[in-house]
């Protein structure tokens, strides 16, 4: 019988110790505080045109640990939104730092205007001027949707291209008259970017449109348009646009990563407030306001040093160097495989020849939030940048 199966009292106890102690040591592992900025305000009024990003980095060098410091009021119906008007202070509770709105009337002007508008409507999480054309414009989809999808197959006069004020006949809509849709053009294919998996299509807003007749074709209305309707762009019903007030930063985990696959709005260069394309999405956990940091390095580098000395000068090597029979080498510690099973054989060192190339070291050159997801893709906003960004680039866990 093995001896696993008869295991002594002790043994048991002995082993539950040590479970018990490995429990204990990482519950207990400590996690770095969250230190405020030396520059940091006691007092904050929120201003009209704030948002949360902006006013957790007054307080911390990392905005997405906002909610470690931030005291929700739990008498109001979202304790965790902000308005303007709220004034922010900073008190203690046992040595930590912690940021609450204060127990007073907000301030807020008011001026006589012909139309009432929402003066104290929440601040928004990330600057909405910026993802606005991408909250509900732009959409990830898929080739069945693309091929079943109901399409522009003409227009009045037998004109190629079609502006807003302009009709269109599309495919057989038989819905409500009146209904508001969104002409989509369908663009590149995403891919993941390390195994080639197809994982999309972006399909890019061209216009808004209503519906003026059903049938086959129906005659749809443009409205608003972001450039010229043409034929075999794709028609939707159209979708209500996110507010996005509702979700606070918070750091990607440790195990999840990915890559920024392309960058929207028809620009080149990656920086501050560039929507860019994640290939994760909702079926790897991301959520909207979870934040990545993106690295820069990871790929293989000629090592010029190395190649210089693999050129062999006679003068520089001597027999008495083991480089002169043997080539560079470093030892990589001792090998315990054995050409026979003779014990009497000693372990011998285990060397390896000096590589010609070298590994760029990993460096967080800038953050993204995540601010719209699809099932394997993501919509994450640039919020900081300290170095040039490529396509490509690694993104992870901040911290």
């Amino acid at each position: 019988m093995s001896i696993h199966k008869h295991l002594s009292s002790n043994d048991r106890r002995r082993r539950l110790l040590n479970l018990a102690l490995l429990l204990f040591a990482v519950l207990a592992w400590p996690s770095v505080a969250v230190e405020l900025r030396d520059n940091h305000p006691q007092r904050y009024q929120v201003q009209p045109g704030d948002n949360l990003w902006g006013i957790a980095g007054r307080y911390l060098n990392d905005p997405w640990r906002w909610p470690e410091i931030w005291r929700a009021n739990p008498d109001v119906a979202n304790p965790n939104r902000i308005y303007p008007g709220d004034v922010l202070v900073v008190s203690y509770d046992q040595g930590r730092p912690q940021v609450s709105v204060a127990s007073e009337i907000r301030e807020v002007r008011l001026q006589p205007r012909v139309r009432v508008t929402e003066l104290d409507a929440a601040i928004p999480t990330i600057p909405i001027s910026s993802i606005a054309p991408f909250l509900t414009r732009g959409v990830i989809t898929s080739a069945d949707d693309i091929e079943n999808a109901p399409y522009v197959v003409g227009f009045p006069d037998g004109r190629a291209i079609a502006a807003s004020g302009d009709q269109a006949y599309v495919r057989k809509i038989m819905a409500p008259i009146g209904q508001r849709y969104d002409i989509l053009r369908p663009g590149s294919e995403y891919r993941d970017y390390t195994t080639g998996e197809a994982l999309g299509f972006e399909a890019a807003f061209v216009a808004s449109a209503i519906l003026e007749r059903q049938g086959d074709p129906a005659i749809l209305q443009i409205g608003r348009t972001m450039t010229e309707v043409a034929i075999g762009d794709r028609v939707r019903p159209a979708a209500d646009e996110d507010r996005l007030r509702d979700f606070i930063p918070h750091p990607a985990p440790a195990t999840l990563r990915g890559h920024i696959i392309s960058v929207l709005g028809g620009v080149t260069q990656i920086g501050q407030y560039a929507v860019v394309v994640l290939d994760r999405g909702s079926q790897q956990g991301v959520k909207p306001g979870m934040v990545f940091a993106i690295y820069r390095g990871g790929e293989t580098r000629r090592d010029p040093v190395r190649n210089r000395s693999n050129q062999w000068n006679w003068r520089n090597q001597s027999p008495l160097d083991s480089a002169f029979w043997y080539g560079d080498h470093h030892a990589t510690g001792w090998s315990r495989r054995q050409p026979t099973t003779d014990p009497q054989i000693p372990l011998h060192v285990e060397a390896r020849r000096l590589t010609e190339e070298y590994l760029v070291p990993d460096q967080i050159v800038g953050n993204a939030m995540v601010f719209r997801t699809f099932d394997r893709l993501s919509f994450a906003l640039i919020m900081s940048a300290t170095h040039a960004m490529q396509v490509g680039a690694l993104v992870g866990a901040p911290d």
